[in-house]
């Protein structure tokens, strides 16, 4: 009887991890270019206000928009700040833009806290209905609005300065109404981030309901509040439609709807316009900058938990 001895196992070559594939060319090439277009598209319309609004009028007049400048100066910027009294209506802006951001937070915060710590039936219907708001162009509104803000009545013993209509508090209403719905989808989205734990713990320490808003909820809204805040400043400051139809004396208007006042009856000078709206484009990107870095995190943060 014949015994087989088993043969040695053979080992198989150990298997090199495969090197990183290259980056095809082609790809990286038409992403740089579908980049580049897409920064020029947004650029040259900016550059191309800073061209005209460095130019006088006469220049272009007589050699044309698209032709090399013979005299470059800001006399246009300081015929746009003194003539159109562009101090006073930044004044009227501040008015507007920092009630309306503060009271649009402060109502999303709270809907928002309401609807996703307490249990009821009508919590998602009540945060649809809150985001409904947004679909609604502002165009669809103006004539219902209009004729709300001329029938409201007042009491006695208000002011005439707290009408609706031809008054900031009628503009800040509006703002406030109109940006709560998307602030308060995004508040409600980052408020279910926040475990429960830490407000139940709360309420056994006894702290009611408004203490646990106020000092234990909003502190860690903050990095949502920032980029809100950054938002909401922009989109409000930068508004040119509701003033325009709400507010009919033009000292109350805002900046936004002032340029209108550098627009002659009979003449337009294009150039001077230019840099009256580039003046008005300054305190945008302050907010920006100021906010940049809470502004990118902040837009983030509550999107991993619906």
């Amino acid at each position: 009887m014949t015994t087989t001895t088993p043969r040695p196992a053979t080992r198989l070559p150990a298997r090199r991890p495969s090197a990183p594939r290259p980056a095809r060319p082609r790809r990286d090439t038409g992403r740089h270019l579908l980049l580049a277009t897409v920064s020029a598209a947004w650029l040259v319309p900016l550059l191309w206000a800073v061209y005209t609004s460095l130019r006088p009028y006469g220049d272009t007049a007589a050699h044309g928009y698209f032709s090399w400048p013979r005299e470059v100066s800001l006399a246009n910027f300081t015929d746009a700040w003194s003539q159109s009294g562009m101090p006073h209506f930044f004044f009227n802006s501040l008015l507007i833009t920092v009630p309306a951001v503060l009271g649009t937070l402060l109502f999303s915060a709270a809907v928002a806290f309401f609807v996703t710590r307490f249990d009821f039936r009508l919590n998602l219907a009540l945060l649809m209905l809150f985001t409904a708001g947004n679909l609604l162009p502002a165009q669809v509104l103006i004539t219902p609005l209009y004729r709300l803000y001329l029938l409201v009545p007042l009491p006695w013993w208000m002011s005439d300065s707290l009408l609706l209509y031809n008054s900031a508090w009628g503009i800040i209403a509006i703002h406030v109404a109109y940006q709560c719905g998307f602030c308060t989808f995004v508040l409600s989205n980052y408020m279910k981030t926040i475990p429960k734990e830490i407000t139940e713990a709360a309420l056994v320490d006894g702290a009611p309901v408004w203490r646990q808003f106020l000092q234990i909820v909003l502190p860690l809204c903050r990095p949502a509040f920032a980029a809100l805040a950054t938002l909401e400043s922009i989109w409000i400051y930068n508004d040119f439609f509701w003033p325009l139809t709400l507010i009919e004396t033009g000292d109350k208007r805002p900046v936004t709807s002032a340029l209108a006042n550098l627009q002659g009856a009979y003449f337009t000078n294009p150039n001077l316009i230019a840099a009256g709206a580039l003046m008005t484009a300054v305190p945008t990107l302050l907010v920006y900058f100021a906010l940049q870095r809470q502004f990118i995190s902040g837009l983030t943060l509550g999107s991993g938990k619906g």
